[in-house]
């Protein structure tokens, strides 16, 4: 694989937006920015397989910006870092912070490939076992930056890190703060935050560009607002990577009327029918439990 280009930044954000151009920064692979317009009726779903739908959207539209086309701005050259949202990025994959993150982690993978920007993520996920591999091995990647995120923001107030967070805090005293990767790879495990972290895409995507979604999920987020973005994560609405090929005809293809699903804490498993606001302070006392943990 390609050696990847990264931003000095935290994954939510703390540093100064846009950095300089990374100084092994890879020359970039596109010359044009797909086209982006105004969308026709209507989006592409999950029982429509044709990706051309969207792609002709987005070309014979002549006017007017379409806003499930933002993605776009990420993938031409993200070595200027839109936004000071870039994480990482290489030839195949950029990783981006969600613009409106629905969790204390939430990043995008997007593939470069202009082949690949409105196919839809179900049909090509499992049809495209070589890509499907190739989501996979980044996906895991993107997973353990997420899952070291969360330990930068919870791991001094969780029980089960405070092995490793001892043991850091001695090394970095021991070190000058400036240990050796050898050294913290030889710490205490401490709290395994990888299974905090969940990788999938959504049925219905919201924006045109294929991308994967990795979070962590606590759901703790001022951009949580509504019952469909609870829902979105917490439901079989979102397909997670580790579901992948779906066998034709899966039920999955077509999830139904899901907004009116009913909505179920996803740490305890309590139902709140309808009641976002109830579901959203329930939230907010679980968060406190689970980052504890």
């Amino acid at each position: 694989m390609p050696p990847l280009n990264t931003t000095p930044q935290t994954l939510t954000g703390d540093a100064p937006s846009p950095p300089p151009p990374h100084p092994k920064k890879r020359p970039n692979a596109f010359t044009k920015l797909m086209s982006v317009s105004k969308k026709s009726k209507p989006a592409p779903t999950a029982e429509d397989p044709q990706p051309s739908s969207a792609l002709s959207r987005a070309k014979n539209a002549v006017k007017g910006w379409d806003p499930r086309n933002g993605l776009g701005v990420y993938l031409e050259n993200p070595e200027t870092n839109p936004e000071g949202r870039v994480v990482e990025w290489d030839e195949q994959f950029v990783v981006i912070r969600d613009k409106f993150p629905k969790a204390s982690v939430h990043l995008l993978l997007i593939p470069r490939n202009p082949d690949l920007y409105f196919k839809h993520p179900l049909h090509l996920l499992s049809s495209d076992t070589a890509f499907l591999a190739d989501c996979r091995k980044r996906v895991e990647r993107v997973k353990a930056l997420a899952a070291q995120e969360l330990r930068r923001q919870f791991g001094h107030v969780s029980v089960a890190d405070k092995p490793y967070q001892n043991a850091l805090d001695e090394l970095m005293c021991a070190s000058d703060g400036s240990p050796t990767e050898e050294k913290i790879a030889a710490l205490p495990q401490g709290r395994d935050w990888s299974k905090e972290i969940v990788a999938g895409v959504h049925t219905h995507p919201s924006m045109n560009h294929l991308h994967i979604h990795v979070f962590s999920r606590d759901m703790h987020s001022a951009c949580m607002k509504h019952k469909k973005h609870y829902l979105s994560f917490n439901s079989s609405f979102l397909v997670q990577m580790d579901e992948f090929p779906l066998e034709e005809g899966s039920e999955r293809f077509a999830p139904g009327d899901w907004p009116t699903w009913g909505m179920k804490c996803w740490r305890c498993d309590k139902g709140f029918a309808n009641k976002f606001a109830r579901l959203k302070e329930h939230l907010d006392d679980e968060f406190e439990e689970w980052k504890k943990e």
